[in-house]
């Protein structure tokens, strides 16, 4: 086999993968949001309780994303990200065994360990493999694939959860677990270890996991005393992080990535206030549609995925558009077509139109596609190659970080209107003012991720 026959081989390989993998996670998030309510009706499990199935497997992921973008760099990216389908399989299957919501919370957790594996070393693997010629077009078509997951998710698992129980989705997903490690086992013979010599910055990783379980966990107790404590510890521990990544001889994050590198700054900071704006939406509209429009879990599914499959559609072609324009131009487009969208949710009712729900999605969805592929093209083709790890998992944290924020605004909004109540119709009233509340909320942090956005250079650094 010729050397461009086997590198183009390569390319394929890493692609199937990556995007296999890529639809995972998205799908089990979007069809377990349709399973709350089933969920809760099994598990006797409160609103807040029901939250935290979501948060906790978020706030997993955000904490170790980090660590093991670094640990990929340090003994393969292809290791970590095989061991990561593993995980997430063994787990998704242990799930399905569930008696109570304690159990449930605990294999959520491990689901988000495994999930920060997969998205902490896929990009880099992508990156590594796709020249910045091509690597948008490859991140667009990864990207589509979760967003398939995404938009699959709701029609998927609500077809699931109604005739099969909310368990048949994890056993759903056990075979795909397993035909995707069996894919990188055997298509991918590559490894990738730019910074093979070096170490895990171990206090670092401690660090920056307690800060952010502290101030995520409590962002969502706020406006308790017991919550403005946590976060004042967490934000304490996060900014010690820093510092002491300034003086460690092999930092878990370059700080200079941070302070010297602006589009990597700042196209990461447009990531975490754009998923803290947007993540919550899945949530809400879940509840909305199931208790307040009184829908099926499949036909609230049907509804939901009408974002999703936009931007699948539009993933691609926005990826190989941001090989070409400047790419944070049309990340910023596309915060403000996502913000446009958020705001006409806070004028919901109980009477407010389906169509109008589905032209509201449909127009967030096209903002998805404008920022995400732009976004993640930028910051991965703003780093040198040792370092392509650590932008991988720094993409993913802020991301996770992001949408665990999010969800602790639901959750906080949930525990002041609700409180420990299960939902009924007697506090219907209440769900819809903590829905209108939130999508509020979540509008005017649109807000900072546009400037953001804006702010970084138009001309982007390269990898040579």
């Amino acid at each position: 086999m010729k050397p461009t026959d086997s590198r183009a081989e390569l390319k394929r390989s890493v692609l199937i993968v990556a995007a296999f993998a890529a639809f995972l996670t998205p799908f089990m998030g979007a069809a377990v949001n349709l399973a709350l309510p089933e969920i809760g009706r099994d598990l006797d499990a409160n609103a807040i309780e029901l939250n935290w199935v979501v948060t906790i497997y978020l706030l997993a992921s955000a904490i170790f994303l980090l660590p093991f973008g670094r640990l990929g760099d340090i003994v393969g990216r292809k290791k970590i990200f095989f061991w990561g389908l593993i995980l997430f399989t063994v787990s998704s299957f242990c799930v399905c065994f569930s008696t109570t919501i304690s159990y449930l919370l605990a294999f959520r957790a491990i689901q988000g360990v495994s999930s920060a594996m997969i998205f902490g070393t896929s990009m880099a693997i992508i990156t590594s493999v796709f020249p910045p010629g091509e690597r948008g077009k490859a991140m667009g078509i990864s990207i589509t694939a979760v967003y398939i997951g995404l938009s699959s998710g709701p029609f998927l698992g609500g077809l699931l959860t109604q005739y099969f129980g909310w368990r048949s989705i994890f056993i759903f997903l056990v075979p795909w677990g397993l035909a995707a490690a069996l894919l990188t086992h055997f298509k991918i013979k590559t490894e990738w270890a730019d910074a093979r010599n070096e170490r895990l910055d171990i206090p670092g990783a401690i660090l920056i996991g307690a800060g952010l379980v502290l101030t995520i966990t409590g962002f969502s107790k706020l406006p308790t005393t017991t919550g403005l404590i946590m976060v004042g510890f967490g934000i304490v521990l996060i900014g010690t992080f820093f510092f002491y990544e300034r003086i460690a001889a092999q930092p878990l994050l370059n700080i200079k990535l941070l302070t010297a590198n602006r589009v990597f700054a700042f196209s990461n900071l447009a990531a975490m206030i754009q998923y803290s704006a947007t993540s919550a939406t899945g949530f809400f509209m879940s509840l909305y549609l199931q208790y307040l429009k009184g829908l099926d879990a499949r036909t609230a599914g049907l509804i939901l995925m009408t974002q999703p499959v936009i931007m699948a559609l539009l993933s691609t072609p926005s990826g190989k558009l941001s090989d070409r324009i400047n790419p944070g131009k049309m990340a910023s487009a596309g915060i403000g077509l996502t913000a446009a969208g958020i705001v006409s949710f806070t004028f919901l009712s109980q009477n407010s139109p389906l169509s109008m729900i589905i032209v509201i999605l449909i127009v967030m969805g096209v903002g998805y596609a404008l920022f995400s592929t732009p976004n993640a093209n930028a910051i991965m083709s703003s780093v040198e190659k040792r370092d392509l790890g650590v932008a991988s998992g720094m993409l993913g944290t802020m991301r996770m970080v992001g949408q665990t924020m999010s969800l602790g605004i639901a959750m906080m909004l949930i525990a002041l209107f609700i409180g420990q109540e299960k939902i009924s119709p007697d506090n219907y009233p209440d769900l819809l003012t903590t829905i209108r509340t939130g999508f509020l909320i979540l509008a005017l942090l649109c807000i900072p991720a546009i400037f953001a956005s804006l702010a970084r250079n138009k001309r982007l650094n390269r990898i040579k």
